[in-house]
């Protein structure tokens, strides 16, 4: 195609799973911030693992139904708006 852009689409997610498993035994909890279902089966590893501080979804009202079952570890950042905004004095 010359000429033509063409999307490129990078496997970001496995890279990042595979690296957080890698790295598991140099941390004591893992943070993953992400409405993507995609990180299902790392979520439900660290919960096994009692590795998982919590999961923060950026969006309450965008993000995949595969985490509703980790419902009792999600922050929505959408709550945090208040807390984390600069405010002038």
């Amino acid at each position: 195609m010359q000429g033509a852009k063409r999307k490129i689409k990078g496997n970001v997610d496995a890279e990042l799973v595979l690296h957080a498993m890698k790295e598991m035994p140099h941390y004591d909890k893992a943070l993953i911030v992400s409405g993507d279902g995609d990180f299902c089966c790392l979520i439900e590893h660290l919960q096994k693992m009692n590795k998982l501080l919590n999961l923060m979804v950026p969006d309450m009202n965008q993000h995949s139904s595969l985490l509703r079952k980790f419902s009792l570890d999600i922050v929505f950042m959408n709550n945090l708006r208040g807390k984390l905004e600069y405010k002038r004095a």
